[in-house]
């Protein structure tokens, strides 16, 4: 879902943000801010999990696209 809105930014740190995240309009550049922040948070949220109940070489096979149940 997309709403249009109307909101006051600092045009300076809009501008500091495109040049950081590589992007061109400010629609671009608080969508993708909006995206690091999110990305941001379940990256923090997964670090503090434990992982010491998944079986040997579950990594492994996640990275190479093999599936895997997780125990309950």
């Amino acid at each position: 879902m997309i709403r249009r809105t109307s909101i006051n930014l600092d045009l300076d740190l809009v501008e500091e943000a495109r040049t950081v995240l590589g992007t061109k309009t400010t629609t671009d550049t608080v969508h993708a801010a909006l995206r690091d922040a999110v990305r941001k948070e379940r990256l923090e949220r997964l670090s503090k999990r434990r992982w010491d109940h998944m079986p040997e070489g579950w990594v492994d096979e996640l990275r190479r696209g093999e599936h895997w149940d997780e125990p309950r």
